[in-house]
């Protein structure tokens, strides 16, 4: 599998393929650094990470400005890309025309409603926030412009792609 990953405003490409273990990788970043990396989950948003023999804790944290992760006692911003998906494709070919959806990416329930419709929100503007296995997801404008229609009521329920805001 091969990941853009973007830290810090740098774009790095991660290529991983399985190694012969359960939680055992192959990493190649950037086509010359390799290292073997073992990933383990302790429990959800907190992975347990071993790379070249080094252990770290790492803490994955959704936070306003996108998602973070924390490791070694550095708190670094980050965003992934698999090239390899539609929505990657179409965001690298500007795909920002007409309405855009925003759709739950589990299911869960809605806790909050941050949009009217007739709104006008910006491009990562939070839009809904849903609660899924106890962790709350605010879920973020695809774009810039005006939020068309909201199919959701706080408190109700959600299933996996189910649209919850249209932004036009």
């Amino acid at each position: 599998m091969i990941l853009q990953l973007e830290m810090d405003g740098e774009l790095r490409r991660v290529e991983l393929s399985a190694g012969e273990a359960p939680g055992s990788f192959r990493a190649v970043l950037d086509g010359s650094i390799e290292r073997q990396v073992e990933a383990h989950w302790i429990r959800p948003g907190v992975l347990a990470l071993q790379v070249a023999g080094r252990s770290y804790r790492c803490v994955l944290e959704e936070s306003i400005e996108g998602p973070v992760l924390h490791v070694a006692g550095a708190r670094v911003p980050y965003h992934v890309e698999d090239p390899r998906s539609l929505k990657s494709r179409r965001s690298r070919t500007g795909g920002h025309e007409g309405p855009k959806a925003v759709t739950a990416p589990m299911p869960g329930r809605v806790v909050r409603v941050l949009v009217n419709e007739g709104e006008e929100v910006q491009s990562q503007q939070g839009t809904v926030v849903i609660e899924a296995m106890k962790m709350q997801n605010e879920l973020k404008s695809p774009k810039a412009g005006k939020v068309i229609e909201v199919r959701v009521q706080p408190g109700g329920t959600v299933a996996a792609g189910e649209v919850l805001v249209v932004v036009e």
